[in-house]
């Protein structure tokens, strides 16, 4: 058994340098972890988990968490949360359930740890945790609407403006991201969830495939026609309906934008998923020009920001451990 130990030195503030943590030989890692160095602003197109630490830092932390750290236990959620939230986000298309969801998953990898063998790296098998319960879970709000490729289809060919808002006015700017990310994210709902995972694990957050079909539990064969399949069908309603993707495509997201706010579908005062740092739909535009139809709808959806969790997320899950009411059991 190894419990959760709060250290009587804990105190709340900026969060615990990941790097700071020394090696079982005493050693010490001295690089500035990602908290502490200035954020690069491309995490929307790089793998996300391979930008925060080192895997050896982030397994020096395991091997503490499991012998009762609860700082080290801390500093893990801390790492792990964002691209646990981004799985879920894409996978639930809601924020709120996306929340949820990886508090969650984040109270299984902590009561779990101990059954950690070291036979992937620890963040594979955080992905393995997180994608079981993604896949076992019950249908989140947008899920149980049972939208399909067909009626999301139909419902992108109405209501187009003629002649759309200028982009260069910074509110209707953030409203066409608003547009974009929520109907990208829409479009990975129309798949069944076995193929939407294949997706975001292999194409969006680009594990390669042995480590996908670790997640999925699946022979690597099965993993690349199951991603495959689900890329030929995000590809053909992109080439058909998206025209960031093919030019003679009729959807523009500017042109989306007063048919979303006037049902409701965007809220301007409460837009869910927009950012002040995203690329224009112009420079996304000039981005995927010269790609191929499948680089162009994977580059769409790899565009698309990734948000930090809430923090409710985690500092509930925190509060729990710091009163010493999660232990991780074998």
């Amino acid at each position: 058994m190894v419990r959760v130990v709060n250290s009587p030195s804990h105190s709340s503030g900026p969060p615990i340098c990941l790097m700071r943590f020394s090696t079982p030989n005493g050693g010490g890692f001295v690089k500035k972890c990602a908290h502490c160095a200035p954020s690069s602003g491309n995490s929307s197109v790089k793998p996300i988990w391979r930008d925060v630490m080192t895997t050896q830092t982030l397994e020096v932390l395991v091997a503490a968490a499991r012998n009762g750290d609860g700082k080290a236990l801390e500093a893990i959620l801390g790492t792990i949360q964002k691209e646990i939230y981004n799985l879920a986000l894409r996978m639930l298309w809601c924020p709120h359930d996306a929340a949820d969801a990886c508090q969650e998953i984040l109270l299984k990898i902590v009561t779990r740890l101990s059954s950690f063998e070291g036979r992937s790296a620890f963040r594979t098998w955080a992905f393995r945790v997180a994608v079981n319960h993604l896949l076992n879970q019950k249908a989140g709000r947008v899920e149980a609407e049972h939208l399909s490729f067909e009626q999301f289809g139909a419902d992108l060919a109405q209501d187009l403006a003629e002649s759309p808002a200028s982009t260069s006015d910074p509110e209707y700017a953030r409203l066409i991201h608003e547009v974009r990310i929520g109907c990208t994210h829409a479009m990975l709902i129309c798949l069944d969830r076995e193929h939407r995972a294949a997706f975001v694990l292999g194409d969006i957050l680009q594990l390669s495939s042995q480590e996908a079909a670790y997640v999925m539990d699946l022979p690597d064969a099965a993993f690349r026609k199951r991603r495959s399949r689900a890329r030929q069908r995000i590809v053909e309603f992109m080439r058909t309906h998206c025209g960031l993707v093919e030019e003679a495509a009729p959807c523009r997201c500017e042109r989306r934008v007063d048919h979303a706010v006037a049902t409701g579908i965007v809220n301007r005062s409460s837009l869910l998923f927009a950012s002040n740092d995203e690329p224009s739909t112009d420079e996304l535009h000039t981005h995927v020009a010269e790609l191929s139809a499948l680089q162009r709808s994977i580059t769409v959806h790899r565009r698309n920001p990734m948000p930090d969790a809430p923090d409710p997320s985690l500092d509930a899950l925190k509060q729990l451990l710091r009163t010493g009411a999660v232990q991780s059991l074998q």
